[in-house]
């Protein structure tokens, strides 16, 4: 849950930023719409109608009526320049006294303005040829509309804002929106969190239930071993070790030239209580239960030496792992070791088990004459399969690594129980 969470306010952070970007592209595009609004009205009204014959012709002191009328509007700072444009590019007013008369290139869009075409807008610091009086006064809102002089001259109106107004929106938006937007993303978060908490704890009741199936399936696996131990304990191994006496006996008592024969029979005969003995205590071995996992591992281990392999153990004194865990992980050294006597004619066998807060993990590697893994499996690697299908029901994972002449590894991993946190 606390994933789902996280990854609901990171998705939330990745999408609040675009959404963001674009309110306050949109509310700049506004502001901008609205200058050339403002803008359209100032020549409209107050600078087209005082543009007269005499201010075009450059005459001295025609200016004066312009200059009184957009004053007001300089002084208080919410106009900052003002130049009104021929069709020639020459300058016919500025409240710049020195920039009238001046002749520069028109900007590209101006013939479709003075062709009736929709005012242009532009934030940003301007630096054109015809900005030196601009240009060091930061960023700047700069707005080109059409107007008409008394004459019916068409003009250019150029008017140069102050970008506070701008901002001033952006932040107004961005500050109106985005707070009511966050709180919508966090209403659908919430709206999904409870779906997603009946959902984990459907998931956890079916992990519980897997975990009890896979219980009922491992104690009765230990039940049907014990009664089989038992049975070859207390009938067949009987049975068999009492008919062993009795050829001893007959050995002894009948004539020379059968004497060899039932010689022969009694060694066959206590060769198999040998390993029916030895088939009852890997049905059933006691080690584990009385010894727990480390101390049964070493003792597992032991029987090696006899068969020249060198032994390296690397197992920690203490190892909290359950009952079944233990009995699971037993179960893959016995199989492998087993298979490694048989098998492998390795020289060396190094088994570690390693534990930390969310894993126990099991690795045994030998040095041996290893297998293809691209072929079937042979049949003496049954057991090992059937462990690997148990250990993936348990939630864990058993991999086997292998190659002609280069040894086998195998590596089992268990994840340790947690208790739920959903409730």
């Amino acid at each position: 849950m606390s994933r789902f969470i996280a990854v609901g306010a990171f998705a939330m952070i990745v999408i609040a930023a675009p959404v963001g970007l674009w309110v306050r592209a949109e509310s700049q595009s506004n502001a901008m719409e609205n200058a050339i609004q403002q803008t359209q009205r100032l020549a409209d009204y107050s600078v087209g109608p005082l543009v007269s014959d005499n201010l075009i012709a450059g005459v001295p002191g025609a200016a004066q009526y312009l200059d009184d009328r957009l004053a007001p509007r300089i002084s208080d700072g919410s106009l900052v320049r003002v130049k009104v444009w021929d069709t020639e590019g020459r300058i016919v007013y500025s409240d710049f006294p020195s920039l009238i008369g001046e002749v520069f290139d028109l900007p590209s869009f101006a013939p479709e303005l003075l062709a009736g075409g929709k005012g242009r807008a532009n934030l940003g610091v301007q630096d054109g040829a015809d900005d030196l009086h601009e240009s060091q006064s930061g960023e700047l809102v700069e707005v080109h509309v059409r107007t008409t002089a008394a004459n019916g001259q068409a003009l250019i109106l150029e008017a140069y804002f102050n970008d506070d107004a701008v901002h001033d929106e952006q932040n107004a938006l961005v500050v109106g929106l985005i707070p009511a937007f966050l709180l919508s993303l966090g209403a659908l978060q919430l709206a999904q969190l409870f779906p997603a908490v009946r959902l984990a704890r459907r998931i956890q009741g079916h992990q519980s239930t897997k975990r009890r199936l896979l219980q009922y399936a491992i104690d009765a696996s230990d039940l049907e071993r014990q009664r089989i131990a038992r049975d070859l304990h207390d009938e067949v191994i009987q049975d068999l070790a009492g008919l062993s006496y009795a050829l001893e006996a007959e050995e002894r008592h009948s004539p020379p030239e059968n004497q060899a024969l039932f010689g022969q029979a009694k060694a066959i005969l206590q060769k198999n209580v040998r390993t029916l003995r030895a088939m009852t205590t890997e049905l059933y071995p006691p080690d584990l239960a009385e010894l727990g996992l480390p101390a049964a591992l070493t003792r597992l281990a032991a029987p090696l030496l006899e068969h020249g392999i060198k032994v390296k153990l690397h197992i920690p004194p203490d190892c909290e792992l359950d009952r079944d865990r233990a009995a699971m992980f037993y179960r893959v050294a016995r199989e492998v070791l087993a298979n490694t006597v048989k098998h492998a004619k390795a020289g060396t066998l190094e088994l570690s088990l390693m534990q930390d807060a969310g894993r126990t993990i099991l690795l045994i590697h030998d040095n041996g004459c290893g297998f293809d893994l691209s072929e079937d499996a042979p049949e003496n690697h049954l057991g090992l399969r059937i462990m690997r299908d148990t250990i993936e029901v348990a939630g864990g994972t058993l991999e086997v690594r292998s190659w002609r002449g280069g040894g086998t590894s195998v590596m089992a991993s268990l994840e340790r129980i947690a208790p739920a946190r959903i409730r």
